[in-house]
């Protein structure tokens, strides 16, 4: 199956959310869940996780990153195609 696991960095919840429901209205993709970083001078990035077909996170991360881009920032939005299963884990060893 080529799965993909898109990525989006936005500063703030309100971009997060924006994010979240363009992406997820925009193609049949499944939400993994989010990251929060706190960075210089206190601000706030979120980093969302969405998993799917190739070309549906692909469209997901372009509707995300497209309805974010004039209200707020967007400091990343990335598609890995059929990464590769380590992945997972190390993912999960970050979030200890």
């Amino acid at each position: 199956m080529n799965r993909a696991l898109g990525l989006i960095e936005v500063l703030g919840l309100t971009a997060a959310m924006t994010a979240l429901d363009a992406a997820i209205k925009a193609a049949d993709v499944t939400f993994l869940g989010k990251e929060k970083v706190i960075g210089v001078g206190k601000a706030i990035s979120l980093t969302l996780r969405i998993e799917g077909e190739v070309a549906a996170v692909q469209a997901a991360v372009d509707a995300a990153a497209a309805a974010v881009k004039n209200m707020g920032t967007v400091f990343s939005a990335r598609v890995i195609a059929r990464p590769d299963a380590e992945l997972s884990e190390l993912w999960r060893r970050l979030e200890a």
